[in-house]
């Protein structure tokens, strides 16, 4: 352990010099000053506390459902909420599902203790793949009922290796271990541990309870008009480059690019570059004129799960750079996905890429071939639309079953 605290310190010293120049880095670091005496102003020590905690957004929407759940069926519990990045507390430190929002203080084994002093939960779950080891151990020593919920485990993971032992025996904290496929069941049981149970991914009940909450938007509506839309989400520049061709060989349809960050250079080669004409969401008002547009970039958050309800066609971005965002929110509406090559870690896009319902696409070429039958045949496009709503369907029901299990209900 001495050499696991060594390097957490040194790695939040590292944060700490990023931060001098860094936007994420500063506010990881200023979000976490004073953050005990923030707690302690904020938790009544009579509070029957739920922790759950994420490191970021995507996490935050797996673990969204047990939350609302908890709200309806277990009102007497407060929702303590922590995220460990900016990109995840940052959106959501106002999110009104949870009673107290914090930043995680760093896994040192006196912060550990000050935070549990102060939160005194009475169960601790963890998102998916969050294995802070002073946390966990301090947990089990205060016999505080803990999960992990929609895990996934794999083979190279350092539980698995010579060098594990720590790590495993942080397992030893929790007293159930949800996982989202029976790969990471069998892994576990190999080293011991029969507590595992596949519930699946929380994140399918999620979108369901996006799609059925999908807002109607008036400028989305006069912009798609009586055309085909084509809806690609969080992009980023290489898969902006090969959407841009597909744009400009299909003026006939209606395009949405929602980038990831509003890169004022990027929005500006896309509107340069886009030969049937391309605007602004925030220039946009119910008197636009959207008939010489054909692509609008949407600069704003907040709407892009409903803006895939008017889409016939989705792309997904990321898969050029370190891996693809969310496909399932995409999926649950129906729609085709394409995304770039690296998708390989997501059990989702794996097992839609099976089902033809994705396709991973290198260039500008594959992505037009990939569009081609799907924009010209419409038996295509509904037997794979028809594919995509049935799978986000069928694996449905991840947080009921957390929750009767966790609540004994």
């Amino acid at each position: 352990m001495l050499l696991y605290n060594i390097c957490i310190l040194l790695y939040a010293q590292i944060v700490k010099i990023v931060a001098l120049w860094d936007k994420k880095a500063k506010q990881w670091v200023e979000g976490r000053k004073g953050i005990f005496e923030r707690m302690a102003r904020s938790i009544d020590k009579s509070d029957k506390i739920l922790w759950l905690h994420v490191a970021s957004l995507g996490e935050f929407e797996q673990g969204r459902p047990i939350i609302e759940q908890v709200r309806k069926e277990h009102p007497e519990y407060k929702i303590l909420l922590t995220f460990f990045s900016p990109s995840g507390y940052e959106i959501r430190k106002n999110y009104e599902g949870a009673d107290y929002i914090f930043y995680l203080p760093i896994d040192t084994p006196r912060n550990v203790k000050r935070f549990l002093d102060i939160a005194h939960p009475e169960i601790a779950i963890f998102v998916k793949y969050e294995f802070w080891l002073n946390y966990l151990y301090e947990l089990k020593a205060r016999n505080i009922r803990t999960f992990v919920i929609s895990a996934i485990f794999r083979q190279d993971s350092v539980f698995f290796k010579w060098y594990g032992s720590r790590w495993r025996q942080a397992l030893d904290s929790y007293e159930q271990i949800f996982v989202q496929n029976e790969e990471s069941k069998e892994l576990l049981n190999k080293i011991g541990f029969d507590n595992i149970i596949i519930a699946g991914d929380t994140r399918f009940d999620r979108v369901a309870a996006i799609a059925k909450a999908a807002k109607k938007i008036d400028i989305i509506e006069q912009f798609k008009a009586d055309n085909r839309l084509f809806v690609a989400g969080s992009t980023w520049g290489p898969d902006e480059d090969i959407l841009q061709d597909l744009i400009n060989n299909n003026p006939q349809i209606k395009f949405i690019i929602a980038p990831h960050e509003m890169n004022e250079a990027r929005i500006n080669k896309i509107i340069e570059a886009t030969k049937g004409g391309a605007i602004r969401y925030t220039q946009c008002n119910v008197q636009t004129s959207f008939d010489n547009i054909q692509v609008l970039i949407l600069d704003t958050v907040g709407i892009l799960s409903s803006v895939y309800g008017y889409a016939s066609w989705s792309y997904i971005g990321g898969g050029f750079g370190v891996g693809i965002h969310n496909t399932l929110e995409a999926a649950t509406f129906a729609l085709p996905i394409a995304f770039g090559p690296n998708y390989h870690k997501f059990k989702e896009a794996r097992d839609m890429v099976a089902l033809g319902v994705a396709t991973k696409v290198e260039n500008a070429k594959d992505l037009q071939k990939w569009f081609t039958p799907l924009r010209d045949n419409d038996d295509i496009l509904q037997k794979v639309s028809v594919a995509a709503k049935d799978y986000t369907t069928k694996n449905q029901g991840a947080t009921s079953l957390i929750t009767k299990i966790v609540f004994h209900d």
